[in-house]
């Protein structure tokens, strides 16, 4: 009788063993390949809630690792933007700063501003919108992203639509100059001939990941202005276009001190931000700082991208934020703040 109960014991024990190492061989393991990196070779194994850092399921979270970190360790995220997370800029449009900070830039329809301007990177966003009659400002939303880097470009824009169909996809894509085509389809992906950019389709249509390798990563999704955010806001939005705009949540990995923008410059260690925490709708300026000519120059009176842009080591400033919720049980995300 003992011996029977002692060989059922040693079944148990090596079923779990067996279900353990099978659970452990499917979780996905992560290396880092930046030499600056304290994660250099060292292999990270994802966790069991995201054992993968690709998924067929676009609304499941993913593993990611990020090399900046003293703690080399792997964690889950949603693919997608967190407009309530540091920096994100999403609606007419709410930014949330590097330093956790809500804040509300208007720019003005038409017109092209600076949001990231690095030693080597600038990030410029178009806007679109309308002033019904009796406004002073516009309403507006972020329409297109236009980036630099070395001596390429890529931009990504919203197509102008009447009325807004899930069925259609909403993105448009160039690079240096041309026009890009990427299939339509989740995980449809695209890269540059140098691989120092990649951008690939996080559901069938109108949401992507851009990725500029140990530089930044950029979430995108397109939406349009509801009829409810229209009620809500009384934007007045004409029959003839629904205003489909971006959605956008950007990850840096290495800014300079010297980094400037409108979302940017909440990234300098003693940058001291002018919104007032608690206010319902707190709005900074910088119009006449951070305007561009065009999508795809860096030509602000503050823009410091050189096309030949290097990080000095002691100006680099390894900075990474978590794509935290920081909602706090606040609605609205008036006033929130993300704290380090």
């Amino acid at each position: 009788m003992e011996m029977i109960r002692r060989f059922s014991l040693l079944i148990i024990l090596l079923l779990f063993v067996s279900s353990a190492t099978a659970i452990s061989s499917n979780k996905e393991t992560k290396t880092c390949y930046n030499r600056k990196s304290k994660c250099f070779l060292k292999k990270i194994t994802c966790p069991a809630e995201c054992p993968a850092s690709s998924s067929k399921d676009p609304k499941a979270k993913v593993c990611y690792v990020n090399c900046d970190s003293p703690i080399c360790k792997a964690a889950c995220k949603r693919r997608k933007p967190n407009c309530n997370a540091p920096g994100a800029g999403c609606y007419d449009p709410r930014f949330i700063g590097g330093d956790g900070i809500v804040f509300y830039f208007h720019g003005k329809s038409n017109e092209q501003f600076t949001l990231v301007s690095d030693l080597n990177l600038q990030i410029n966003a178009r806007f679109t919108g309308l002033r019904p009659a009796g406004r002073t400002r516009d309403y507006t939303w972020i329409q297109a992203l236009g980036l630099l880097f070395d001596t390429k470009t890529f931009s990504l824009e919203a197509i102008t639509a009447a009325t807004w169909d899930n069925e259609v996809d909403h993105l448009k894509f160039s690079y240096n100059g041309n026009d890009l085509f990427i299939p339509e389809g989740h995980r449809s992906s695209w890269k540059s001939p140098e691989n120092d950019i990649v951008v690939e389709r996080t559901s069938d249509k109108n949401s992507v990941i851009v990725t500029l390798p140990e530089v930044a990563e950029i979430s995108v999704n397109v939406v349009p202005v509801t009829k409810e955010d229209d009620r809500i806001h009384n934007y007045q939005i004409p029959s003839h276009d629904c205003f489909a705009h971006l959605e956008v949540q950007f990850r840096f990995y290495g800014l300079s001190l010297k980094v400037e923008g409108v979302l940017g410059r909440t990234y300098q260690p003693d940058f001291k931000n002018p919104a007032k925490p608690g206010v319902a709708m707190p709005v900074v300026g910088g119009e006449d700082k951070y305007r561009t000519t065009s999508l795809l120059s860096a030509d602000c009176s503050s823009c410091v991208f050189s096309p030949a842009g290097v990080l000095d080591k002691k100006d680099s400033l390894v900075m990474e934020y978590g794509m935290l919720d920081c909602t706090g049980g606040a609605t609205g995300g008036n006033g929130i703040v993300c704290r380090k």
